[in-house]
C-alpha cells in the first residue's frame, strides 16, 4: 500500500510541476500584450479568453499537486490537537461523506460540458474573435479524475494511519527555506558560522511566521 501511494503522489507531483509551467506562459502573453496594446496600439482581441484558459488550466490541474502536499486551506485550531488517529478518521469520513460525492460530480458534469463543447465546436463568446474552447473545457473531467486518484491515495493514508497510529510519509518538495540553504551551500563566499547563522535566522523567521497565522485565526475564531 506505500508502493502504491508513493506512485500516485509521483503521479500528482510531476503532473503539478508540469502545468506549474503554465504560470511563465500566462506572464508571456500578459507581457506581450501589453507592449501591443500600449506601445503599439494593436491590442488583441481574444487575449482575455486566452488568460483565462492557462490560468484555469494552471489552477485545476494542480489541485492533485495540492493534495499531495496537504496543502489545502484547513481550519486547524482543533484538528492540529487530535491524535493521529482521531486526525485520520475525522479525515476518512470528511473523504467519504464530502469529498467522493463532490468530486465524482465534477468528473460527471465536467465529461457532459466537454462531449457537448466538443460536438458543437464550441468558440468563447466573450469577443468577436473568441478561441476554441472544447479543449479547455476537456481539462475539468482531465483534473477531476487526477483530484480523485490522489483523494482515493489520502484515504489509503487515512487507513495506513488507523492501523499504525502514524501517518505515512509523503514525498517531500522544495520549500523556501530549503532553497535557501542549498544558495548558502553553494556560496564561495559565506564562511561556515554566518552560513549557520543565516540558516537560524531563516528558521527563526519561519517558525515565526507559522505561529502567526495560528494566532490570527484563533483570534478570528474568537466572538
Amino acid at each position: 500500500m506505500e508502493r502504491m501511494l508513493r506512485a500516485i503522489d509521483g503521479v500528482s507531483y510531476w503532473s503539478g510541476k508540469a502545468f506549474a509551467w503554465l504560470i511563465v506562459a500566462a506572464a508571456f502573453v500578459i507581457s506581450v500584450e501589453v507592449f501591443k496594446r500600449y506601445i503599439l496600439n494593436a491590442p488583441t482581441a481574444w487575449i482575455f479568453d486566452l488568460n483565462n484558459m492557462l490560468y484555469g488550466t494552471l489552477f485545476m490541474m494542480t489541485g492533485a499537486y495540492t493534495l499531495a502536499l496537504a496543502a489545502h486551506v484547513r481550519a486547524d485550531f482543533v484538528y492540529g490537537r487530535l491524535s493521529p488517529r482521531a486526525q485520520a478518521a475525522f479525515d476518512l469520513a470528511l473523504y467519504f461523506l464530502f469529498f467522493i460525492p463532490g468530486i465524482l460530480a465534477l468528473i460527471y458534469a465536467g465529461y457532459g460540458y466537454a462531449g457537448d463543447s466538443w460536438r458543437i465546436g464550441e468558440h468563447s463568446t466573450v469577443t468577436a474573435e473568441g478561441p476554441p474552447i472544447y479543449h479547455f473545457k476537456t481539462v475539468i473531467p482531465v483534473a477531476g479524475a487526477l483530484v480523485m486518484l490522489q483523494g482515493l491515495a489520502e484515504i489509503a493514508r487515512c487507513v495506513l494511519c488507523l492501523r499504525t497510529g502514524a501517518w505515512p510519509a509523503r514525498l517531500e518538495d522544495v520549500e523556501e527555506i530549503d532553497v535557501v540553504g542549498e544558495q548558502l551551500a553553494h556560496s564561495e563566499f559565506v564562511d561556515e558560522e554566518s552560513r549557520r547563522a543565516a540558516m537560524e535566522s531563516a528558521h527563526a523567521i519561519e517558525e515565526a511566521a507559522r505561529h502567526r497565522t495560528t494566532v490570527d485565526e484563533s483570534e478570528r475564531r474568537e466572538p
